[in-house]
């Protein structure tokens, strides 16, 4: 039902890429509801204190997913984004280097949190954020995605580093 509501935008934003697009299900009331629903009733029952969103669309996923859990939401943002005091993780892209920060007071020492955003691809902003929450003390329950592309293999790299990762949907072959 989920992965029926998600567009594809063949060759976005380069020639041979298959974008995966949520705004036709977040748009779609049915969709969104289900999609909180969904990865709330997985955690309603675990132990988390706080939800850290990935920029952008992790934002937009998390926030109602913290409310309805009763616990707060950290965003991880990219560089320079956030007004007060932050850390920060580089991380590798295809051509070069990128960074994501959060608040040095959004996760204390022990806090249980899970890291939510719209896909998980090549897996290296997940990585970076996972890093960033361990480097506060945080300790991540799982990474939860929308989507998950398996054969771009950031899953796997996640799951080899022993994260736990759920995605709602796949699309295999990208």
């Amino acid at each position: 039902m989920i992965k029926s509501r998600i567009r594809t935008v063949p060759h976005y934003p380069h020639q041979g890429i298959m974008f995966r697009d949520i705004t036709t299900l977040l748009k779609d009331p049915v969709g969104l509801r289900t999609t909180i629903h969904e990865i709330v009733a997985r955690y309603k029952c675990l132990k988390i204190d706080k939800v850290a969103g990935i920029e952008s669309r992790g934002f937009i996923v998390g926030t109602p997913v913290a409310y309805e859990l009763g616990v707060g939401f950290v965003p991880i943002r990219k560089r320079g984004k956030l007004p007060a005091e932050t850390v920060g993780r580089d991380y590798q892209l295809e051509y070069g280097t990128d960074r994501i920060e959060m608040h040095v007071d959004a996760i204390q020492k022990g806090e249980r949190v899970l890291l939510v955003d719209d896909l998980i691809a090549t897996g290296g902003t997940a990585e970076a954020a996972v890093k960033l929450i361990e480097d506060m003390g945080g300790i991540v329950v799982e990474c939860c995605f929308v989507i998950d592309l398996p054969d771009v293999g950031g899953r796997a790299r996640l799951e080899k580093r022993g994260h736990k990762v759920f995605a709602l949907c796949e699309f295999e072959g990208d």
